[in-house]
């Protein structure tokens, strides 16, 4: 079932105005030191030594296994290194040409309610998107943003876009990823997210012109609407 969900209908913002940091790497990262960096991160915020952040970058090819993770679902599983992500959902691919954006944000500040927290992160893809002119689509029924293929003369749904995440102690990690110009064949060493009866799709597939700097802009225009101000900062 389609959740309707109304742009600009919903946010999750810091009571007190605090900025959450806004970081774009500039060179791929690997998932492993991503990890690291999250897990000391997520450990600072808690204990009160470091501001809430948002992490955009590229990861080299590789696959993550989330905690519902189907074995059958990896393909190909001698294709790319293969990583058990310890986030929540199966298994998907991350790469270049895909903004990854790992958040990291203190829900004991922000309602303690995963559910409206999945919500608001739906909510900021769907208001990007928007920003881009794509429609996008969540379902009761499947997680991730997607978006209907009709420009392709069929009725199918693709993902652009999929939602995995962890909650420490109420501090989030992982996050979101969007599809912008990967090689989308790289998806086809697995089932990504369990799925086999819809599709991947790009911002490049759907024929926008959009590189990564604009889709930057976008996600952060809406990430503060959702979830209040950011500051740039550098690691």
């Amino acid at each position: 079932m389609k959740k309707n969900m109304n742009i600009s209908s919903f946010s999750l913002s810091h009571p007190h105005n605090h900025p959450a940091q806004w970081v774009i790497a500039r060179e791929p990262v690997s998932y492993p030191d991503a990890i690291t960096f999250m897990e000391e991160r997520v450990a600072a915020i808690y204990n009160g030594a470091a501001q809430e952040m948002v992490w955009l970058l590229e990861h080299p090819p590789l696959y993550t296994a989330g905690t519902s993770a189907n074995t059958a679902d990896l393909i190909e599983p001698d294709r790319f290194p293969v990583f058990r992500a310890g986030r929540g959902g199966q298994y998907t691919y991350h790469g270049p040409g895909q903004r990854v954006a790992y958040v990291m944000l203190d829900l004991r500040e922000r309602g303690r309610d995963v559910r409206a927290f999945v919500r608001a992160l739906e909510e900021w893809i769907i208001l990007a998107l928007d920003d881009l002119g794509v429609a996008g689509q969540v379902h009761d029924d499947r997680i991730g943003v997607w978006v209907s293929r009709d420009d392709v003369g069929n009725t199918r749904e693709d993902k652009i876009a999929a939602i995995g995440i962890r909650l420490r102690r109420w501090i989030s990690f992982h996050g979101i990823s969007l599809n912008v110009s990967p090689n989308l064949s790289h998806f086809e060493g697995i089932v990504p997210c369990g799925i086999t009866e819809h599709g991947v799709t790009s911002l490049k597939d759907l024929g926008l012109g959009h590189d990564m700097k604009d889709t930057d802009n976008a996600l952060r225009r809406a990430f503060e609407r959702v979830f209040g101000q950011t500051i740039d900062m550098t690691i």
